[in-house]
């Protein structure tokens, strides 16, 4: 080979890899793998993963195949911050879905505002923000929080034990519930809040506290338990003789998922409160269930966190398609008001405030680890990225983030 030869064959070398590189775009999947969190985040990965297949199989995005770029953070508040950095900086991504609880979504924030990235947050949380650099999919507590509790009132409930890690989300959540506890009669002495730390394992005392609290009736847990501790806490529960005719539980971050590890005829008659349940009898959500199975596995199953980390890759593909760039500034405006199909039903973004319109429902676990819905809202939920509890004036914080000011 001559040496001009062999430089026109260096040359199409390079120009057949820019190529190959502007036929792909690629995305980030912060979620951990290991750790504590693994237990419910690993399902997230996998949701995320299943949509980006599905979208490459039908022709990608603008004429690009996706290529997720999964990184494990492993439970580890701060390497959220360094795994988003490095997505954005080093793989370039053009979008990140992840993270599940609200210390990991605050450790990366100032990341993605930094460098004007875009994440869709796939988990019910506290609200009390609201970052133009994020699109949360899932609950807000006007959402979640605060029709479960009306719930349990309704139910006769009079005495509620809040049971929560320590960490945001819980101490938040809980700060709602209890004024909106109180704006409905409901006094101090009938409150008690207790906190535990991430992978806690030993329940006995607080258990022994509850049953004391329980006795006369009328009393219920409203737990934030996040993580792999839910399995001690509700193993020491039935240990204890408390069913839920005794003291229900109503759980916020227990679903379908987290049911798979525990011994589940002791739970029956709990509850728990989201905006999906893979007991939806729907055609679009039994195929939904059926390509999920069908590609991790007949023994698992869906729930309200995985759904919405699925259809958030929709979200962004639709809005993509519609602003026609993958800019991040371009898609942030494309999303406002996008109306879209989900498994559970179909849903939209709300025109102004980062969060997503969803239907409400309180589900009871049954002996096979599903849930039966025993309450539905009437239609779509309007999300409150702040809630009024906590801001009767109204006079809630400017958006933070969004795009750089050009000097």
């Amino acid at each position: 080979m001559t040496p001009s030869l062999f430089r026109t064959y260096l040359v199409l070398i390079a120009c057949l890899a820019a190529l190959a590189a502007q036929e792909t775009v690629k995305v980030g999947v912060l979620h951990s793998l290991s750790g504590t969190m693994a237990i419910s985040e690993t399902s997230c990965k996998d949701a995320t993963v299943l949509a980006v297949e599905e979208i490459n199989a039908k022709g990608g995005v603008l004429g690009r195949r996706i290529e997720a770029v999964v990184v494990d953070p492993a439970s580890n508040w701060p390497l959220f911050a360094e795994k988003a950095k490095e997505l954005l900086l080093t793989h370039k991504v053009a979008v990140v879905f992840g993270c599940w609880t609200s210390v990991s979504r605050k450790s990366v924030l100032p990341v993605f505002e930094e460098y004007n990235g875009l994440l869709f947050y796939p988990v019910q949380y506290e609200g009390e923000e609201q970052s133009l650099n994020v699109f949360y999919t899932a609950a807000t507590p006007n959402q979640q929080l605060v029709p479960a509790a009306e719930y349990m009132l309704e139910q006769g409930m009079k005495k509620f034990y809040l049971l929560g890690t320590d960490y945001v989300f819980p101490r938040t959540a809980n700060k709602v519930l209890k004024a909106m506890l109180k704006s409905r009669g409901i006094p101090d002495s009938n409150i008690i809040e207790r906190y535990t730390p991430f992978g806690h394992k030993d329940y006995q005392t607080i258990v022994a506290e509850i049953k004391q609290f329980a006795r006369g009736g009328g009393a219920c847990v409203l737990s934030t338990i996040n993580g792999d501790s839910n399995v001690p806490f509700y193993k020491e529960f039935a240990n204890q003789g408390l069913t839920s005719a005794d003291c229900p539980i109503m759980a916020f971050s227990v679903a379908e998922d987290e049911l798979r590890a525990m011994e589940v005829p002791p739970l029956v008659g709990h509850y728990a409160a989201w905006n999906y349940f893979m007991s939806i009898d729907t055609p679009e959500n039994r195929a939904f269930v059926k390509a999920f199975q069908d590609r991790y596995g007949k023994d698992r199953v869906t729930s309200d966190p995985i759904e919405a980390a699925y259809y958030g890759v929709y979200v962004w593909k639709a809005a993509v398609e519609k602003a026609g760039s993958f800019e991040v500034d371009k898609v942030r405006e494309a999303v406002y008001g996008l109306e879209f199909d989900a498994p559970g039903g179909r849903k939209r973004m709300h025109a102004n405030n980062q969060h997503t319109w969803k239907p409400v429902y309180i589900g009871e676990i049954q002996r096979n680890g599903q849930f039966k819905i025993v309450w539905r809202s009437k239609g779509l939920v309007e999300p409150d990225s702040y809630s009024k509890f906590l801001w009767p004036d109204g006079n809630f914080p400017k958006p933070t983030g969004g795009p750089k000011k050009k000097s």
